[in-house]
């Protein structure tokens, strides 16, 4: 449809032009310049992309050869070492500083491992007419195999010799000579052996009724004829009992002044008291004669009774002991009560581990005599087993004793729990030298019994295991998930979760 160039409404280019030129737009008038004004602005042009490409051989040694780069990598050569000269020294310097357990050292009582045993005793299962002190002889190297380090021979004199005898034994156990063959063989086995003077009349006391009379003013020269005797047969020392008359600081003082004559560097002669009371009478006011005079005590950790003790009395007399703060004196336990086997493994298993000497009586649990299939789950299995443990970690030597009390309420099975306050069944310890903790679990209790975990969060949570009554615990282990059997004792070597190897 044509357009109408002459309607007002639209108006001419012409005219357009000539109005904008008149209202000052600076539109061009002319129709030729408004034809070819360009419309549309174009789009600028795309940049070229630039690309990185990698450096030729010859243009990367060109600029690693520069001047710029050796000094950068001098430089950085020099921090490197820097660096590492100064985590060196921080490191030395840690270490330096750190305190670190430092070891009394201990004689060699203080690590030996004591066995008591009565030469008689051999005569029993012996053909007629061989002498126990024979029979000794003959199992010396056994003895020291199981990692026992010193004899306590026990009835070696009649109980009605008087000072005068006591350079002889009892003749139905052997002579002389064989006691003397004794002590040179256990001398070449590394065994130590103390006589057994415990209960003797060594002052002649006694009156024609069996009555004790006053006892002497000084130490006879009978008496000190015979300790000398037996010193220089090579006996490591002598043991009495805490009722006797020679028990006494004036008496001591002389008898101390016998050992010192026998006593070298590492070859120190010693006095050993058996405590049968309750307490142990003070020999003076001055604890440093009381140590001076006895270099060990032998306590009973059982009271002494005529009955198997039951899983209570056994608890409450193990946790008594577990928590009194021993004095100077040396320790060395023994089981003193009767109590039934597998109470006895567990009595075992805390003597090793207690701060101390333990001192184990002769009886069948250590006799090569056994039935090897029973070997394994045996208590000479348990007693190798601690006797090693013992030898070679410094922290069952050296390390700190920290009672650990337990919440009897945590602690019960899911089939029983304890309705009274009485003692509880689990009764655990740490030993700690350093950074090694021995964890001693003992559940002297008849009910299996899980452990808490919120029982000691300040402890590590896994372990491996030591030593166990059973005989069956081996690898690592979860405190988490650990349950203790009906009368088990258990030892477990402490470590972070992840760091054992």
């Amino acid at each position: 449809m044509p357009l109408n160039a002459g309607d007002p409404g639209y108006g001419s280019v012409a005219a357009a032009a000539a109005a904008a030129a008149a209202a000052g737009h600076g539109l061009s008038g002319s129709v030729g310049a408004s034809e070819t004004a360009r419309l549309l602005i174009p789009e600028p042009e795309p940049e070229p992309v630039q690309t990185w490409q990698p450096m030729s051989k010859e243009e990367l040694e060109a600029a690693a050869g520069g001047p710029r780069w050796r000094k950068v990598r001098s430089r950085l050569v020099l921090l490197f070492w820097l660096a590492w000269l100064a985590m060196l020294g921080t490191s030395v310097a840690i270490i330096v500083k750190s305190p670190r357990p430092v070891a009394t050292p201990l004689q060699w009582w203080q690590k030996s491992l004591f066995y008591q045993l009565r030469p008689a005793l051999f005569m029993d299962a012996q053909t007629e007419g061989s002498g126990g002190i024979t029979v000794v002889s003959e199992q010396l190297s056994y003895l020291k195999s199981l990692g026992i380090g010193t004899l306590i021979l026990e009835g070696l004199f009649h109980k009605e010799a008087s000072p005068s005898d006591l350079t002889a034994i009892d003749e139905s156990l052997g002579t002389v000579p064989q006691i003397q063959h004794l002590l040179t063989e256990s001398s070449k086995v590394g065994l130590k052996v103390v006589l057994d003077f415990c209960k003797l009349d060594l002052f002649g006391l006694r009156d024609t009724e069996g009555n004790n009379t006053d006892v002497p003013s000084g130490l006879s020269a009978t008496v000190q004829y015979a300790l000398r005797f037996w010193l220089e047969q090579g006996v490591a020392g002598f043991a009495i009992c805490d009722t006797d008359a020679a028990y006494s600081e004036k008496t001591l003082l002389e008898w101390r002044d016998v050992i010192k004559e026998f006593s070298i560097e590492e070859e120190e002669r010693i006095v050993v008291v058996k405590q049968t009371r309750d307490f142990l009478p003070n020999l003076s006011t001055s604890s440093s004669i009381n140590v001076t005079l006895v270099e060990v005590v032998m306590r009973s950790i059982l009271p002494r009774t005529h009955h198997l003790l039951s899983a209570q009395e056994v608890a409450v007399a193990v946790e008594t002991h577990l928590q009194k703060t021993e004095g100077d004196i040396w320790p060395s336990w023994t089981v003193g009560g009767k109590v039934s086997y597998d109470l006895r493994k567990l009595l075992l298993v805390l003597m090793m581990t207690l701060p101390g000497t333990p001192t184990v009586q002769y009886g069948e649990e250590i006799s090569r005599t056994q039935d090897k299939e029973k070997l394994k789950h045996s208590a000479l299995a348990l007693f190798n087993s601690l006797s090693r443990s013992r030898a070679k970690e410094e922290a069952l030597l050296y390390g700190s004793f920290t009672f650990l009390p337990f919440n009897t309420t945590s602690l019960s099975s899911s089939n029983s729990t304890l309705a009274s306050p009485s003692p509880p069944p689990i009764l655990a310890f740490l030993r700690s030298w350093g950074c090694v903790h021995f964890l001693v679990l003992l559940n002297i209790g008849p009910e299996p019994h899980a452990l808490d975990p919120a029982w000691a969060p300040s402890l590590p949570d896994a372990g491996v295991f030591v030593s166990s009554t059973g005989m069956d615990r081996m690898g690592t282990t979860s405190l988490d998930t650990l349950t203790l059997q009906p009368q088990e004792a258990i030892v477990i070597k402490l470590f972070e979760a992840g760091s054992y190897s």
